[in-house]
């Protein structure tokens, strides 16, 4: 039986071999669900970057490329969005492809490039991910961006979602998938209330960032599972019965 396990900071990657591993990278406030929103709404792919200089370098490009950058909860002048999944409509993503860079989950992204493969995860594809994980039967890990290397709960939270949907068919033997599902159990019928007073989305009332903690908890909106493969995230859409 494959096994699942959950890494709470990026700052722990170098202690876990990724290598024979599927790893979900997770950042629900707010990469991971603007990239699967972005997909989901006909961009071509999704490039992660890890710096606004080599993500404006995309720019010039020879594709049409859309830049999003983001630091600190702000976008970052000069570029044409910032990391709100409310900015990624179909009116500016469709049939283009995206460069970004982020604080948190770009960054994270790039350091589990040594995984077989790289999904990512939100509250919005949770079902299909799961479905996906569960398909590969293979060891997953599960990586939370955090905040600057720091432990934050959305993530976690999110990590533990998971965890209960795959642990009937996955070991769980290690304390921190434990601790997910822990978290998750406790926090899952006031989803909402709990995260509003997370660090994050208390960051965004002070920045004045209206609507995007609502949006990054909907559950289950889209089949769209974005995978990683030679430095750009596409989406494949994973249905119960596929067509």
């Amino acid at each position: 039986m494959p096994a699942i396990d959950v890494i709470f900071s990026p700052a722990l990657i170098p202690f876990y071999d990724l290598k024979g591993k599927n790893v979900v990278v997770i950042d629900i406030l707010r990469a991971t669900t603007s990239i699967c929103v972005a997909l989901s709404n006909g961009a071509r792919g999704v490039v992660p970057v890890m710096t606004p200089e080599e993500c404006m370098s995309y720019r010039f490009k020879e594709e049409e490329y859309v830049v999003a950058a983001e630091r600190d909860g702000v976008p970052v002048p000069g570029f044409d969005i910032g990391n709100s999944p409310l900015s990624f409509t179909q009116k500016t993503v469709l049939d283009k492809y995206i460069a970004i860079s982020t604080t948190n989950g770009t960054y994270t992204i790039k350091q589990s490039e040594s995984a077989d493969n790289i999904f990512i995860g939100s509250f919005l594809n949770l079902d299909a991910l799961c479905l996906k994980l569960l398909r590969l039967n293979q060891d997953v890990v599960l990586i939370c961006a955090g905040w600057k290397n720091k432990f934050n709960l959305e993530d976690s939270l999110f990590a533990g979602a998971v965890v209960e949907k795959l642990k009937d068919h996955f070991l769980f033997d290690e304390d921190a998938s434990k601790a997910a599902l822990l978290l998750w159990e406790q926090s899952k019928d006031n989803l909402l209330e709990v995260i509003k007073n997370a660090s994050h989305s208390r960051r965004f009332d002070r920045l004045g960032i209206v609507g995007d903690t609502e949006f990054c908890l909907q559950l289950n909106t889209m089949e769209m599972v974005p995978y990683y493969n030679k430095g750009t995230l596409y989406g494949e859409l994973v249905r119960e019965i596929d067509n």
